[in-house]
């Protein structure tokens, strides 16, 4: 427990130490950067892909993933969109892409929990249907959503602060998130899950219950992250957030929680919201290509898996190496005593 606790903590001081270095870095590149104005837009920029990443992080906890987040975005603010258009409030066009969020993760969650089904195939596929249902739906066109106050949701932030609404969302929600994961029993269910799950069960832990509502939930809060997105753009597309999954499943690895299950923090995520919505910027004012920012996320993704995971990779390999050498040895020895 101690040393679980020691390797969380020089995770997260690692990510203070990042956060730090970008501060530097963004300030070099442009005088800009550490104005009222820009922290504002760094917030902003990763307001959605924050709110996902909070269940994502149970869901990982657990062992599983699921990829289909910004497909559920994208699909959620697309029937808002188009309800509003056929002339219902904005409130029950709210409530239609919350119900479209809750289908589309429950229907993960049937298809994981109940047939078996592994979660990385499943939610690929689910990723490509909701999409592809989206794109059915509305091919080309944008549908205007421009509805006072609620549009300036996404445009102006909470008053007398910087803080984008979207960002108070996450923080509040990321607070709720801490508790239950840190201060429950459910916290440590999902923990005990990720550990072992034939123990878990052994234990009188409802693994396939847990898990079923995890992925309705990480389904209700990318609907609600699609809402926060057409307000903010004052319109719906179907392809709305597209390649969001891998910035959300960036963020979750970053922040420290384990792609094998079993760890992780909510402190953590939080962090990894701040550093990579803070170096995104950093090297936009930089004048860094599209391409360029996505090699640094692509290598920041990699050794987020590789660096927690070095310490056991090492001595499996050393296991493995030594079990080798035990059976060549064990051979040459056969050998000589038949000579």
């Amino acid at each position: 427990m101690v040393d679980r606790l020691r390797s969380v903590l020089r995770w997260e001081g690692a990510l203070v130490l990042l956060f730090i270095a970008t501060i530097v870095y963004g300030n070099n590149g442009s005088q800009y950067f550490l104005t009222r104005g820009n922290i504002f837009f760094v917030l902003l920029n990763v307001g959605e892909v924050a709110i996902m990443a909070l269940p994502l992080t149970l869901i990982v906890i657990t062992g599983e993933i699921d990829l289909s987040v910004a497909s559920i975005l994208g699909i959620a603010g697309l029937t808002m969109g188009e309800l509003f258009q056929h002339g219902y409030g904005i409130w029950w066009a709210m409530i239609g892409a919350l119900a479209v969020g809750v289908l589309a993760g429950a229907f993960n969650g049937l298809l994981i929990t109940q047939l078996g089904l592994p979660s990385l195939a499943v939610t690929i596929g689910t990723l490509t249907l909701y999409r592809g249902i989206a794109q059915g739906i509305l091919p080309t066109d944008t549908i205007q959503v421009y509805k006072p106050p609620y549009s300036n949701i996404g445009v102006t932030p909470i008053g007398g602060t910087e803080i984008p609404w979207s960002f108070a969302f996450f923080a509040v929600l990321a607070v709720i998130f801490g508790v239950v994961l840190h201060a429950t029993p459910l916290g440590r269910s999902i923990y005990a899950i990720g550990a072992g799950q034939e123990a878990a069960r052994f234990a009188g832990i409802r693994v396939r219950r847990i898990k079923f509502w995890l992925y309705v939930l990480s389904g209700l809060l990318s609907a609600f992250a699609g809402i926060l997105w057409t307000l903010r753009f004052s319109s719906a597309r179907y392809d709305s957030g597209i390649g969001l999954e891998l910035f959300v499943v960036t963020i979750v690895l970053l922040g420290g929680v384990s792609i094998f299950g079993g760890r992780g923090t909510i402190i953590g995520v939080a962090l990894a919201v701040i550093v990579l919505g803070s170096l995104q910027t950093a090297m936009t004012q930089a004048n860094q290509s599209p391409q360029e920012q996505n090699i640094v996320i692509g290598a920041l993704l990699i050794l987020s898996v590789v660096v927690p995971n070095a310490p056991g990779m090492y001595r499996r390999a050393r296991l493995r190496w030594q079990s080798i050498m035990a059976r060549r040895h064990a051979g040459e020895a056969a050998e000589a005593a038949e000579a």
